[in-house]
């Protein structure tokens, strides 16, 4: 099951990056904490929680890339020019997701139980990209660089983008975008 799992990431790599040549694939970071994430979940899932967590700082260490071994993450995912990335401990990824440099699924620090995001299926997450809460963002669903979701769900098939994030396509089809008022009401104004 993990090496299936494997394969099919490195098989995402292929997919996702045309600047990838023969085994050159096994000198990215986002592959190699994922690697490293793999072989630790299963032993964080049966309830030995230091070993996997100081693996997983090791990891962090080499790689620029905090994964938390409780994360769940489906297979064919993919880390582009992965520093910075950081991907809480209840956090769930679908298969076949994308994420760039810079993106955070974390907590609020205000929820127990969960508190990160869960991602669908075929997901692509933009550079520097900020999900925080126990929110749901289903397939299909692109999300672009500097958007910020806090505790907001996403439908599927949609396209988010802005901060704070918003759906400007859905199902194909453009949304129309109403504007954030910017000035105070006239009633206000001192």
């Amino acid at each position: 099951m993990i090496f299936r799992t494997i394969i099919e990431d490195v098989r995402a790599i292929y997919r996702n990056d045309p600047a990838v040549k023969n085994i050159e694939f096994l000198l990215y970071p986002g592959l190699q904490a994922i690697f490293v994430h793999r072989l630790i979940h299963p032993l964080y899932r049966i309830g030995i929680p230091f070993i996997p967590r100081l693996i997983s700082q090791i990891s962090r260490f080499f790689t620029g890339l905090e994964i938390h071994p409780g994360a769940k993450i489906g297979s064919g995912f993919f880390i582009d020019h992965g520093s910075g990335v950081v991907i809480g401990e209840t956090a769930e990824i679908g298969n076949n997701c994308v994420l760039f440099h810079n993106v955070t699924l974390g907590g609020t620090g205000k929820h127990s139980g969960k508190r990160h995001p869960t991602i669908g299926n075929n997901v692509f997450i933009g550079t520097g990209a900020i999900l925080l809460g126990p929110i749901s963002v289903g397939d299909n669903v692109r999300i672009g660089a500097n958007t910020f979701l806090y505790m907001v769900d996403i439908p599927s098939n949609c396209t988010v983008v802005g901060t704070p994030g918003v759906i400007t396509r859905m199902n194909g089809n453009a949304v129309e975008i109403k504007p954030h008022r910017t000035e105070a009401p006239a009633d206000r104004i001192v």
